[in-house]
C-alpha cells in the first residue's frame, strides 16, 4: 500500500480512496454534532425542576433555526466559497474544522449553565441565556461544517474527476450520514446513562470532532504532496483561470444552477428539519419511549451507507442524473403525505416509510452534487457549491423555526408530566408541499439539460478513465 502512494498520487487510487476516508470521517464527526439534539427534544422540554432545561417547542425551533443565522444573514457561506477558491481546500477546511471546534464548545457552555436564570431579549422576544449561548454556539458550529462540506465536495471533484466521482460524493455521503445515525439513534440512550445528562453526549462530541481535526491534518499533509507532484508536470493547458468576483454573476446567470440550487433547498427542507422533529413524532404519534424514539429515523441516515454509493456509481456508468433527482422527489411526496395521515399511527407504519425515505434521501443527493460540475466550471465550483449551500441555509434555518411556531401554536393536544405533547399533521402537510415543489423543480431542470446539453443524463466516468 505504501509503495502505491509513493507513485504519482494522482494516478494511485489507494491514494485517491484515502483521501476520501478521511476528509469523510471529518463529515461523519460533524454531522454527528449537527444531529444529536433532535433526540434530546423530549429531555430539553422536560421542566427544569426535573432536570430538562423547560424549552418549549417554539424554543427549540428557535435553536435549531440558529444553524443558519450566519450563513444567511452575514453570507459566511458566500465568502467561505470565495476563500475555497482563492486559498485552496488545505486552508479552508482547516479553517472550517477550527471554526466547528470553537461552535461545539460555545453550544456546550450554554446547554451547561444556568446563568441564574437570566433571560435576554434577541429578535423580539425574551430569551433564556441557555437558549441564547447555545444557539450562538449552533450557528457558529453551522458556519463551519456547511464551508467543510463544500470544501469536501471540490476535494473529490480534484482527486476523482474523470474517474469515480459520483461514487466518492456517494460514499463520502454515506459515510456523514452514518455520523447523523448515530446522533439520532444513541444519543438519547447516552444520555440515559450519563443520568439524562443534554451537556456530556455533546461534550463527548466535542472530542469526536477533535479527532476529525487530526483526520483532516493527515489528508493536508497527501494533498500538498500531490501539489508538488502535480506542480512538476503541469503545463499552460493545466492551469486554470484564476477566480474572479465576476465570476459569481456568470454562476447566477445559469437557469441549471438555479434549478439545481433550488432543487436542493426544497428537497433538503423536507429532511433534514423533518430529522429534527422525528424522535418526537414517534413518541406523540407512534407511541414510542423517549430512549428508543431515535432508532427508527436513525434507520434514514443508515440506509445511506449503501444506496447513496449504489446510486452515485449508477450515475457514473449509466447517467439519468436529472431523472434520478425526480424519482427521489416524488418519493418524498408519496412519504410525507403518508405520515401526515393520522389514523396510520402504527410503528410499523412509521418504519417503513422511514425506509423509503432513506432511499428517496440517496437518490436525491447522489445525483445533484456531482452535476454542479457539469454547469460550473472547476475554477468556479467552491463559489458554486457555497451559493447552493447558502441557499440551503434558509431552507434550514426557516423551516425549523416554523415547524416549532406551527407545533407551539396550532398542534398542543394535552400535557404529561410537564411536557406538551402534540398532533404532527399539519407539520407533515407542511413537508409534503415542499416536496410537490421539489418535483415541479425537478422537471424544470430535466428541460433545462435537454435544451442546453448539460450531459445530466450522461455517465460521469470517461471512456479512456476506465
Amino acid at each position: 500500500m505504501v509503495e502505491q502512494i509513493q507513485r504519482k498520487l494522482s494516478e494511485s487510487k489507494t491514494a485517491r480512496w484515502s483521501v476520501l476516508g478521511l476528509v469523510a470521517f471529518t463529515m461523519l464527526c460533524g454531522y454527528f454534532i449537527t444531529d444529536m439534539m433532535a433526540p434530546l427534544q423530549n429531555l430539553l422540554q422536560t421542566p427544569v425542576a426535573n432536570g430538562g432545561l423547560g424549552w418549549t417547542a417554539d424554543d427549540y425551533g428557535k435553536f435549531t433555526s440558529a444553524y443558519g443565522w450566519f450563513n444567511v444573514f452575514f453570507l459566511m457561506l458566500i465568502f467561505g466559497g470565495m476563500i475555497l477558491d482563492k486559498m485552496g481546500v488545505k486552508f479552508t477546511g482547516l479553517m472550517a474544522v477550527c471554526i466547528m471546534i470553537i461552535g461545539v464548545f460555545i453550544k456546550w457552555f450554554g446547554i451547561s449553565h444556568d446563568f441564574g436564570g437570566a433571560t435576554v431579549h434577541f429578535l423580539g422576544s425574551d430569551w433564556g441565556c441557555p437558549l441564547l449561548v447555545a444557539s450562538m454556539g449552533y450557528a457558529t458550529f453551522g458556519v463551519g461544517v456547511e464551508i467543510a462540506g463544500i470544501t469536501v465536495s471540490k476535494i473529490i471533484v480534484k482527486w476523482f474527476k474523470g474517474k469515480e466521482m459520483a461514487l466518492a460524493m456517494g460514499l463520502e455521503m454515506a459515510t456523514a450520514r452514518v455520523g447523523t445515525g448515530l446522533a439520532i439513534g444513541i444519543t438519547p440512550l447516552l444520555s440515559h446513562a450519563l443520568g439524562d445528562s443534554i451537556s456530556k453526549p455533546i461534550f463527548i462530541g466535542l472530542i469526536l470532532l477533535c479527532i476529525g481535526l487530526l483526520s483532516f491534518i493527515v489528508f493536508v499533509v497527501m494533498d500538498k504532496r500531490r501539489d508538488a507532484e502535480d506542480a512538476l508536470t503541469a503545463t499552460d493547458e493545466d492551469k486554470e483561470e484564476p477566480f474572479r468576483f465576476a465570476d459569481i454573476l456568470d454562476i447566477v446567470k445559469l437557469k441549471g444552477f438555479w434549478y439545481l440550487a433550488l432543487l436542493c433547498v426544497l428537497f433538503y427542507s423536507a429532511v433534514f428539519p423533518f430529522l429534527k422533529f422525528a424522535p418526537n413524532l414517534m413518541i406523540n404519534k407512534f407511541s414510542i419511549s423517549p430512549q428508543l424514539s431515535g432508532i427508527i429515523p436513525a434507520l434514514l441516515p443508515f440506509g445511506n451507507i449503501i444506496l447513496t454509493p449504489f446510486f452515485g456509481n449508477l450515475y457514473d456508468r449509466k447517467g439519468k442524473g436529472a431523472t434520478i433527482m425526480l424519482i427521489g422527489a416524488v418519493m418524498l411526496v408519496f412519504i410525507h403525505m403518508m405520515f401526515s395521515i393520522p389514523i396510520l399511527n402504527n410503528w410499523i407504519i412509521a418504519l417503513i416509510l422511514i425506509i423509503l425515505l432513506g432511499i428517496a434521501f440517496s437518490l436525491v443527493p447522489s445525483a445533484m452534487w456531482p452535476s454542479v460540475p457539469k454547469i460550473i466550471p472547476e475554477n468556479k465550483l467552491g463559489t458554486a457549491y457555497a451559493l447552493i449551500f447558502w441557499v440551503q441555509n434558509w431552507g434550514l434555518m426557516g423551516v425549523p423555526f416554523m415547524i416549532g411556531k406551527v407545533l407551539n401554536t396550532y398542534c398542543i393536544t394535552g400535557n404529561v408530566d410537564g411536557k406538551p405533547t402534540y398532533d404532527y399533521t399539519l407539520p407533515m402537510i407542511i413537508f409534503t408541499c415542499f416536496g410537490i415543489l421539489a418535483v415541479l423543480v425537478a422537471l424544470l431542470l430535466k428541460r433545462e439539460d435537454h435544451i442546453k446539453g448539460y450531459g445530466l443524463e450522461l455517465p460521469n466516468i470517461k471512456k479512456q478513465a476506465e
